[in-house]
């Protein structure tokens, strides 16, 4: 059993989530500015992890996938605007509403962008051993199974954990 020193020194899980979030953000833009996509940040995957990549998503289907307020996600939207990966368009379900749409400049980022997480999470495998990263992956999808599905669903409910397929 760890002392209470030992386990001090451990570091917490959720820091230990958060700097391979941030590590693995870091190397995906500098694979996305070496194929002349700089002008991507990790920000913009609020909107690219999200859309619906086929017919656009609301703002409020994004903000709720991201678990962020539209406000944010509404800015994050306006930047990709300006720099030419979206555009808004009537929602022809509910002319009250707007669409968020890749535009072709969009659709091929996006295209790029998941070659590249492919990419990076398999040179993980090769620097990190293949067995570690797949473990990861497996624990991660176990872990989120339950939430990824009511975001996608568009459900603001937290899944109880009980609940949660493991």
């Amino acid at each position: 059993m760890q002392s209470e020193i030992e386990n001090i020194s451990r570091p917490p899980m959720i820091r230990l989530l958060n700097v391979a979030a941030d590590l693995f953000a870091d190397e995906l833009g500098d694979k996305l500015a070496a194929v002349g996509l700089s002008d991507l940040r990790p920000g913009h995957g609020c909107v690219f992890g999200n859309i619906d990549p086929e017919n656009g998503s609301r703002l409020t289907e994004l903000a709720e996938r991201a678990n962020m307020t539209k406000q944010s996600v509404g800015e994050v939207t306006s930047d990709l605007q300006e720099l030419g990966y979206v555009e808004r368009v009537a929602d022809p379900n509910d002319g009250r509403a707007k669409l968020i749409r890749l535009t072709d400049q969009g659709r091929q980022a996006y295209d790029i962008g998941r070659r590249l997480i492919d990419e990076l999470e398999q040179e993980w495998g090769e620097r990190f051993g293949e067995n570690r990263v797949v473990a990861l992956r497996e624990a991660l999808e176990v872990a989120t199974a339950g939430e990824l599905r009511a975001r996608q669903s568009g459900s603001t409910a937290k899944t109880p954990r009980a609940l949660v397929d493991v």
